[in-house]
């Protein structure tokens, strides 16, 4: 027995040697093949292919066959290649050196078919294989420019090789318009400094007969727009007489991409029967401003547009997309009911209503979804946690989250996004427990990690996180984040380190220190900064209502009204953000006592037309979310929620006349009073339901678009519940001893 084992491994001892000196002898055969090649001698390379040939051709290594191949190329000998070829064709899908030499044989010898055959067929191409094909092109065998063409879509810049192409048409001497027409394409893929400087030198060298050739001209307008050169674009296209569509196109997509959709508008406005490409542009453009007019717009525009028109399915999206950005979900919500049903449509749809803060409708289609049978992806996940996020209920995170599948949540976008929804729904916990999950945290995570902390009131958190952040990494949203949360923490020395040692402050982080200045009571501080800013800037709104609300927070009616003056001044078409701060002003002097004056200006903006912000609140009560407006009577129950909010109207008048509790900083203001406590605030009624549907509830948690802080201190005390509530800048846990995290600094 032994004796067998030991012959069996001899044997098989005996047989690798012989394999091993076969491989050997197989790879020194290629070696000299490749001597003979680089001498030129490629006869005599295949006169030694020729005492080999009865070997198994597979037992040849990649460096043989490439060298066999190269001689046939260059001996033009095309039979043997292609019998060498029909042997080893299985073995080109695992070795790009022998495909490219196979190609390189057929382009030599006028085979172009067979060579963009194989070319096409490859699924890995190579610089090996692209080199092959294009110096194929360039050789005297074979010059057809068509092929050129097509391989230069198909090749270099299909393949985001862009710069491969400008390196050909540097050693091209007299290019023709198709490849001036190429060059610009390429470049415009490419949108550097480099490409933009190719582009200028081009279009000052070409024959004036080029800029006939509208088609030229419209590539050159791309090519400027792509590499942001829009002055010369527009100076381009002012020149041209005869305007296709196409070059109105290509302006309108280049202001698109620049962020000047108005001049986009305007060019639209001056064509008379725009296309199906152009009114396409014009709802993106639309989309892009996002304002009341292009809203107008838009409905104008899709209502006289061809009937036929609207079967384009991209027409569609834009307008949709168009639709949601101008904040008019409901017609929005129409249209995609008349559009086919898929993961991308739904998917538009959700981010559509997440953009305009309609969170319940995106979890009400991802359970459309289901009972559609379609199943969701990335993209539609990180929805439905937006969704969550801005809904910012513990339960409903809790039964959604865990139905995601695994393999989503190694994914580092739905961390960063599970992370930010921890964040706001109150559980920083949680978004550490998934940070500290995240292999190679990126900025988005750091950033999301460090705002969890200071929606919290956890600025010192967030300030040790900031520091953890790799300077690469550190971009205006992670400032922002730590700015912010200095500024709700009170930590002014900390957030003046920070400011003051950022290079770059942009617009953002100018406005977000004036906020964490303004709340500290620091104007003279705060208003440094804005001279400072406005040296160099035009001034900015969001700034002035910073101090505003820093006014109004310590009730300096006097201040408010001299930042309110002042506001006017510059910003005398900014409607809506001035009605902001003028409401900001009423209440400043409705605290401070001076009622007259808080019901002059309230009259005035009645009059005016203007309206206030809709209060609106979202609260998860048995597992179902509930969305409450300002005065809402649309609950089923109603009659039972103003009856709960009379109750605890009543509990907050006798506790405040019985009570001089120390954590009641001050009196309720006049938007606090008692009869309007629960009489028609969105976030009272949310708080009345919970008290309704479970009376000895022991945990509230709500989040709504507006702040009202005192009553709900006041509410938690009573009921000794505790009451979660994330308002438009921070989440206050108001817990029954009376206490708030924000430690009344908000």
């Amino acid at each position: 027995m032994i004796t067998k084992i030991l012959n069996y491994r001899l044997t098989s001892m005996i047989v690798f040697v012989n394999r091993s000196i076969i491989i050997k002898s197989k790879f020194d055969l290629g070696i000299q093949m490749k001597q003979m090649n680089d001498n030129k001698q490629y006869e005599k390379t295949l006169k030694l292919f020729d005492q080999h040939k009865n070997t198994n051709i597979d037992m040849f290594s990649s460096l043989t066959i490439t060298q066999i191949l190269k001689a046939c190329a260059h001996l033009g000998d095309l039979q043997r290649g292609l019998m060498i070829y029909s042997l080893i064709s299985s073995r080109m899908k695992d070795d790009s050196y022998i495909s490219a030499s196979s190609i390189h044989l057929f382009m030599e010898c006028g085979d172009v078919a067979s060579a963009q055959s194989l070319f096409d067929k490859t699924t890995k191409k190579t610089f090996g294989i692209y080199g092959a094909m294009m110096k194929g092109f360039n050789s005297s065998t074979y010059k057809s420019l068509s092929n050129r063409i097509k391989f230069f879509f198909k090749g270099y810049i299909k393949n985001k090789m862009a710069f491969r192409a400008i390196d050909l048409f540097k050693e091209i001497k007299n290019p023709n318009e198709i490849i001036i027409n190429l060059l610009l394409f390429a470049c415009a893929n490419l949108r550097t400094e480099e490409a933009l400087n190719l582009i200028k030198k081009v279009s000052t060298t070409i024959p004036k007969s080029y800029y006939l050739n509208s088609y030229l001209i419209t590539s050159l307008l791309d090519a400027f727009m792509k590499c942001k050169d829009v002055e010369n674009a527009q100076l381009l296209f002012d020149k041209t007489k005869n305007k296709p569509l196409p070059m109105y196109g290509a302006m309108m997509k280049g202001y698109i991409e620049n962020n000047l959709s108005h001049k986009a508008i305007d060019l639209f406005n001056q064509i008379k029967s725009p296309d199906e490409i152009i009114i396409n542009l014009l709802f993106n453009a639309c989309a892009q401003l996002g304002t009341e007019e292009a809203l107008n717009l838009t409905k104008k525009v899709s209502k006289e547009i061809p009937k036929s028109f609207h079967l384009n399915f991209r027409i569609l999206t834009s307008l949709f997309d168009a639709l949601i950005k101008c904040q008019d979900c409901s017609n929005a919500e129409i249209l995609y009911s008349k559009m086919n049903k898929s993961v991308i449509s739904y998917g538009n749809l959700m981010n559509g209503f997440n953009y305009g803060k309609n969170p319940l409708k995106t979890l009400s289609l991802f359970n459309q979804m289901k009972l559609d049978h379609i199943e969701a992806d990335l993209i539609i996940y990180l929805c439905v946690i937006k969704a969550l996020s801005q809904i910012g209920d513990n339960s409903m995170c809790e039964s959604i989250i865990e139905k995601i599948p695994k393999s989503f949540l190694l994914d580092r976008q739905i961390q960063n996004s599970l992370v930010d929804m921890w964040g706001k729904t109150g559980y920083v916990d949680r978004a550490k427990e998934i940070f500290d999950t995240i292999l190679s945290p990126d900025e988005i995570s750091y950033a999301a990690m460090t705002n969890s902390y200071g929606l919290n009131g956890m600025g010192i958190q967030a300030i040790e996180m900031y520091h953890r952040v790799p300077s690469q990494l550190i971009n205006e949203i992670t400032n922002i984040c730590v700015l912010n949360a200095c500024s709700h923490s009170g930590l002014v020395d900390e957030a003046r380190s920070v400011f003051n040692n950022i290079q770059q402050k942009t617009e953002r982080i100018y406005t977000t220190m004036i906020d964490c200045l303004s709340r500290a009571s620091l104007f003279e501080e705060a208003q440094k900064l804005i001279d400072q800013y406005e040296q160099n800037h035009s001034p900015v709104l969001t700034m002035y209502m910073s101090l505003l609300s820093g006014a109004r927070n310590v009730t300096n009616s006097c201040l408010s009204q001299k930042v309110y003056d002042r506001m006017k001044k510059p910003f005398p078409d900014m409607k809506d953000p001035l009605i902001s701060a003028a409401i900001l002003l009423a209440n400043v002097y409705a605290s401070s006592g001076d009622i007259d004056k808080a019901s002059d200006i309230r009259i005035h903006l009645h009059k005016s037309g203007a309206r206030k912000k809709i209060g609106l609140s979202w609260t998860s009560v048995n597992g179902q979310i509930f969305e409450f407006r300002a005065h809402d009577q649309s609950h089923p129950r109603s009659n039972e929620i103003y009856e709960e909010g009379e109750k605890i109207s009543k509990e907050l008048f006798e506790h405040g006349h019985q009570h001089d509790s120390s954590w009641i900083t001050r009196p309720l203001n006049q938007d606090e009073t008692v009869a309007s406590v629960l009489c028609g605030h969105s976030e009272r009624l949310a708080i009345a339901w919970n008290f309704v549907a479970n009376p000895n509830t022991s945990k509230i948690q709500i989040t709504k678009n507006l702040r009202v802080y005192r009553a709900t201190k006041l509410i938690a005390a009573i009921r000794q519940c505790e009451i979660i509530v994330r308002d438009a800048n921070r989440i206050h846990h108001f817990l029954p001893n009376g206490q708030c995290s924000c430690n009344d600094y908000f």
